[in-house]
């Protein structure tokens, strides 16, 4: 005679443990540099103690407060004088702008682009993919640094410069994803009751694709800051007066041995916001792929 056991109840977790189960340490953590980020690019005019262009030769390279200075210039000063905290904080509003405004323009170009290839097919898909696979073989940095060498170094050109960066990729993932949804029922659905293609696809097609849309900006938008800052440590990207992270590293190449401070700040910045991007971009791919869940 076989005696059967009822089965252990389930182990129940504790609402902390649950917590950090859909919202792991790191993840918090990269929430929190970025909305500190963003309210720093915000808040730029209030919270920077000097204006960024402000001179005062008297106190040219002034170590931060960590190598021996004072607290009247925390991250100490540049070899003009000026204000190490206040120029990093107007850069990160310059440099979050470019990417913001980069990667809204390559994610709008690359899916309007998608969605006239699914739409038409045949040549005109045809013609598309063979720009989609230029564009991807192309060294985008020797381009963008052939235009502004020629055309100047307007921020206006700058932007979209970056727009025109990484938009192969955003239709790519538009064409192919619009494809699958016109075969899918609801499509053909809203299509028989007589709706036009720009309710279909604005209205029903791209809401049902927006999150694998908005796991790849999160991807892009890290990548567009470091072009950015690439180009102006290179003297292509913004131009003087004005500031961005990459223009700060790219003045305090030359004191990285007498002031290390002057690009270990916008260093540390650039790292710290693109890691978190992306960090927070993997936790969102978890999130809204039900493959993974």
């Amino acid at each position: 005679m076989t005696v059967t056991s009822d089965p252990a109840p389930p182990v129940q977790r504790s609402a902390r443990a649950r917590f950090f189960d859909a919202w792991p340490p790191l993840t918090l953590v990269a929430l929190g540099w970025i909305a500190a980020m963003v309210l720093v690019a915000v808040a730029a005019d209030l919270l920077a103690p000097y204006s960024y262009s402000a001179l005062d030769l008297r106190a040219r390279l002034a170590p931060p407060v960590l190598f021996g200075g004072t607290w009247l210039h925390p991250l100490g000063t540049d070899e003009l004088g000026r204000d190490v905290l206040s120029r990093l904080i107007v850069s990160v509003r310059m440099s979050l702008l470019i990417a913001f405004f980069g990667t809204a323009i390559a994610a709008t170009v690359g899916i309007s682009i998608g969605f006239v290839a699914a739409h038409f097919r045949g040549k005109t898909e045809a013609v598309i993919l063979m720009l989609v696979d230029a564009q991807a073989s192309m060294p985008f940095l020797i381009i963008a640094l052939a235009v502004l060498a020629f055309a100047g170094n307007s921020l206006l050109l700058l932007v979209v410069l970056m727009g025109l960066n990484s938009w192969e990729r955003y239709a790519r993932i538009a064409r192919g994803l619009t494809i699958v949804a016109n075969e899918q029922g609801y499509a053909g659905a809203v299509r028989q009751l007589g709706a036009s293609s720009w309710r279909i696809y604005g209205f029903h097609i791209l809401p049902n694709i927006a999150s694998t849309l908005i796991v790849s900006m999160t991807l892009t938008f890290p990548e567009t800051i470091l072009l950015e800052s690439g180009l102006s440590f290179l003297g292509l990207g913004v131009q003087p007066p004005m500031t961005s992270l990459g223009n700060m590293v790219g003045y305090g190449r030359e004191y990285i041995t007498r002031a290390t401070w002057i690009l270990l700040a916008p260093s540390m910045v650039i790292v710290l916001t693109t890691l978190s991007i992306s960090i927070l971009g993997d936790w969102l791919r978890d999130r809204l792929d039900p493959t993974l869940r």
